[in-house]
């Protein structure tokens, strides 16, 4: 017997037993018994499923780390301390909005100084406790993490969409950027071996291990939610520290949601804490005695009062900072898969990377391919990053729209063409969202504002020179060094480019050359400040002090120990 529930046709054998047959009225009975009790049971399974189809996947999280106000006033977000969800007492906040729409979302509090000390404090009292757990321990904190992640990554990239404005696409690979770093951690056993040498002289032997440091803290940018926390606290975790993490003011859910999944896979409270601020926060963590390291992605003013403050106060300090990724496009280059790359990887985003690649220089006759790029740049989707189809979504608030057209404004200013200009889009039923279509600048020269500040924008600038020697000259006098490419076919010319080229990351045909977390993320010059890069070995490295073990056991010394089964006597 088959039946139908609602709207929803449910082909399912009811009974094996055939139902219509003579039978006593007691055993038709208990037939329909049986029949009504699976109904009601499949009945309960289909509404739960229709709550999860009709209802936005990030509302389960939400309840749990947003404060909803039965008030006019918009609802709060809260803080993570010793492994729950707790109310801020700030009574200054910074607003979420929705960058599609600019529609407010909640509000980020502004943590008071006893609410960030307590959060240290727990980090401090379970790091007494964690630093002596087993390799194995938090390898194993580590594998369940990475299964929750995995298991949630859809959740987690819908908040990004709300409250970064990212494609759904977009926000997706975000989230796994993040995940591979968690997968990198599960090696812990292998990436946290010490050395040593046997016999470094007569019966002695030097042993190296890597221990923790104690509580560090990580300060992370709007633009990747999820992935640059992911770079940080989970490898401070695994190498046996607590972490404190504060996220961008403008995009905390991604974190909360993380900090909730890792007390889930069984994560000690206080592990990890979350809090929330600007300026105040930001100096707690640099100043606080406890907080033994920091870790910060963002911008470059930033960056260097981080570093400076930090320093100041006898703290390890790794700063990703801010960049300007340029690629050489050769005349031998394969000009259809060399314009697709470029496109995606100038205007992908919004241009909001710190990869992003944002100048095109174009060496002889490959400057003839900027029409069909600008071709390319024009049947890109821009819309709002929840909307199948679209290939870029909005600018993260109106202040960063309105800066990205003025830099825009100043290149034409100082005589750059502008085949392509995406400041007047206007996106159908999203009105008020902070959009800007992919741009082409060309004619671009090394003294314009355009060029020597960072846009942040999908924004393109195009340059040109006669030899590829040029090109790299140009590279090479940017103040930056994040990461740069070069397209061609030419395997000794791309040989000649990596020797040459300054910059920390360099892709060969490859136009965003962020290592995968086996590696490291190498940038330099400009874009980074300390003297340990993020993830990889270098990370481990980072999070972690080296004690040195010089130990002698004289041979001489050696007891022969043999049982004796005689009358023992006084010697």
């Amino acid at each position: 017997m088959y039946y139908l529930v609602g709207k929803h046709h449910v082909p399912r054998r009811l009974n094996a037993r055939p139902f219509f047959r003579y039978e006593s009225f007691s055993s038709t009975q208990a037939a329909l018994s049986n029949v009504l009790t699976e109904s009601m049971a499949l009945l309960a399974k289909i509404a739960k499923c229709e709550v999860r189809i009709h209802s936005s996947p990030i509302k389960i999280f939400q309840t749990r780390f947003i404060t909803r106000s039965y008030s006019n006033a918009p609802p709060m977000v809260k803080m993570y301390i010793d492994g729950q969800f707790v109310d801020s007492k700030a009574t200054e906040f910074t607003n979420v909005h929705d960058p599609a729409t600019n529609q407010l979302l909640y509000r980020t509090p502004k943590c008071t100084r006893d609410e960030m000390e307590s959060a240290v404090q727990s980090a401090r009292k379970t790091y007494e406790k964690w630093r002596h757990t087993s390799v194995l321990t938090r390898q194993n904190l580590m594998l369940k993490y990475q299964a929750l992640i995995r298991e949630h990554s859809k959740e987690i990239a819908a908040n990004l969409v709300k409250e970064n404005g990212k494609t759904l696409a977009d926000a997706e690979g975000d989230v796994l950027r993040g995940l591979q770093v968690v997968d990198a951690c599960t090696s812990i056993p292998m990436l946290q071996m010490g050395e040593s040498t046997t016999n470094i002289a007569t019966d002695m032997d030097i042993i190296s291990y890597k221990i923790p440091l104690g509580v560090t803290a990580s300060i992370c940018p709007f633009n990747f939610p999820a992935m640059i926390p992911l770079w940080s606290f989970p490898i401070s975790v695994a190498c046996g520290n607590a972490a404190i993490l504060k996220p961008s003011e403008r995009v905390p859910g991604a974190s909360m949601i993380l900090a909730d999944l890792f007390t889930k896979a069984g994560a000690p409270a206080g592990l990890l804490n979350v809090i929330h601020g600007q300026h105040a926060a930001v100096d707690f963590i640099c100043e606080h005695p406890d907080i033994k390291a920091v870790s910060f992605v963002g911008s470059d003013q930033a960056g260097k009062y981080i570093y400076k403050q930090s320093s100041a106060h006898g703290k390890r300090v790794q700063c990703n900072m801010g960049a300007k990724n340029h690629c050489v496009v050769l005349p031998d280059a394969n000009k259809n898969k060399t314009l697709s790359q470029i496109t995606g990887a100038a205007f992908g985003a919004a241009g909001q990377r710190c990869m992003a690649l944002s100048v095109a220089i174009f060496v002889g006759k490959s400057k003839e391919w900027i029409p069909e790029l600008v071709e390319a740049a024009k049947k890109l989707k821009v819309n709002a990053g929840h909307v199948p189809g679209t290939d870029l979504g909005p600018v993260i608030s109106p202040q960063a729209k309105q800066r990205i057209n003025e830099l825009v404004e100043s290149g034409v200013k100082e005589g750059a063409k502008l085949p392509l200009d995406g400041r007047g889009i206007v996106v159908s039923g999203f009105e008020n969202g902070n959009f800007v279509g992919p741009t082409v600048l060309t004619d671009v020269k090394p003294t314009m504002k355009c060029y020597t500040e960072e846009i942040f924008g999908p924004v393109l600038s195009c340059m040109f020179a006669d030899t590829t020697d040029e090109a790299i000259d140009i590279i090479n006098k940017n103040p930056y060094g994040n990461g740069t490419a070069v397209f061609t076919t030419n395997g000794a010319t791309a040989r000649a480019f990596v020797n040459r080229i300054e910059a920390g990351q360099v892709g060969i045909n490859v136009p965003i050359p962020v290592p995968l977390p086996m590696f490291s993320f190498t940038g330099n010059k400009g874009s980074f400040l300390g003297d340990i890069n993020f993830y990889g070995k270098y990370g481990v490295n980072f999070h972690t002090q080296t004690k040195t073990v010089t130990q002698l056991w004289r041979s001489s010394d050696a007891t022969d120990i043999a049982s004796s089964t005689a009358m023992p006597t006084m010697q």
